[in-house]
């Protein structure tokens, strides 16, 4: 007579780390939303050499995903399956040299933009307007005030999915708007960047008039997730969505916000759920009132529950 044994959990077939792995680990803490289902194993790795070696240790056919500090990111209610990758302090050194400064993947990018105005560096403060990290904004390009990571960048280094390093530069990086054409299972572990010298008092102040300039037309103080929707060519994607009439529009706990309505706000009882589903019926709206339709920014991830 056979008796069928239980598979061993995911944790009890990982390789040993330097880091710190935990299973079942709540994930909506780290979310700006404060929403989203846990991890079956999440991994913060102490440094870029405890995380390629994991690479290239863990099983064959378990999923990986990454987070930052997931401001422009929704968790899905029912968890994320597989290994979740958090860089946290062991990758966030910030380091200038003349007119270069380096930055790992786990660096805020507002901290970046601080640093480089210390420095007496121009050329970075419209990170100082982008929420994350900086692998998030080497992934999709992020930007802000008319600049974007592919205007500052001079290389990035990643890692692949067997844990090999690779340098790459802007061509290799292929940057587009809010997209990069390295491959989606690679890690970003840092990158450096161009600027030119300036006064800092000349830097602090265009980075207070981008502070000044999101508090005034941002929810920024509330459980949002950044732009929901890229901007279609030739549009505002916050235009169509007034135009459909979708300012103030609710599913259960997730509102569009009324002071920026490219944004979707979690009022306190949201589940990721009611902000998917107000998502798409934005988008739903928009297509009717308009024959545009958006395609979101936000990054939707993890197993879907019901809204409410």
């Amino acid at each position: 007579m056979t008796v069928a044994t239980s598979p061993r959990p995911l944790i009890d077939r990982l390789p040993e780390v330097r880091g710190e792995l935990t299973a079942n680990a709540p994930l909506y803490r780290f979310a700006w939303f404060r929403v989203g289902g846990p991890a079956d194993v999440l991994f913060q790795p102490a440094d870029a050499d405890d995380l390629a070696s994991f690479l290239a240790a863990r099983p064959d056919g378990v999923a990986v995903t990454v987070l930052g500090v997931a401001s422009n990111l929704l968790i899905r209610d029912g968890g994320i399956p597989g290994i979740v990758i958090r860089l946290g302090r062991g990758f966030g050194d910030i380091a200038v040299d003349g007119e270069t400064v380096r930055a790992g993947a786990g660096a805020l990018d507002i901290q970046l933009a601080r640093a480089c105005r210390d420095a007496g560096l121009a050329g970075l403060e419209f990170l100082s307007g982008v929420p994350g990290t900086i692998g998030g904004a080497l992934r999709m390009n992020a930007g802000a005030y008319h600049r974007e990571i592919k205007d500052v960048i001079l290389s990035a280094e990643a890692l692949d999915g067997t844990g090999s390093r690779h340098r790459l530069d802007p061509e290799e990086l292929g940057y587009t708007y809010r997209h990069c054409r390295v491959p989606d299972d690679w890690i970003f572990v840092s990158g450096s960047f161009r600027g030119h010298p300036d006064s800092r008092d000349a830097i602090a102040t265009r980075m207070d008039e981008i502070s000044q300039a999101r508090e005034a037309s941002q929810p920024i103080r509330m459980r949002t997730g950044g732009s929901t929707f890229t901007n279609p060519p030739g549009h505002k994607a916050w235009e169509l969505i007034d135009q459909a009439g979708c300012r103030g529009l609710t599913v259960g706990g997730a509102k569009v916000s009324k002071q920026h309505c490219n944004f979707l706000i979690n009022t306190g009882n949201a589940t990721a759920a009611d902000l998917e589903a107000l998502g798409e019926e934005v988008r739903r709206r928009v297509h009717a009132a308009t024959g545009i339709r958006l395609h979101w920014e936000i990054r939707r991830i993890g197993i879907a529950g019901e809204a409410a």
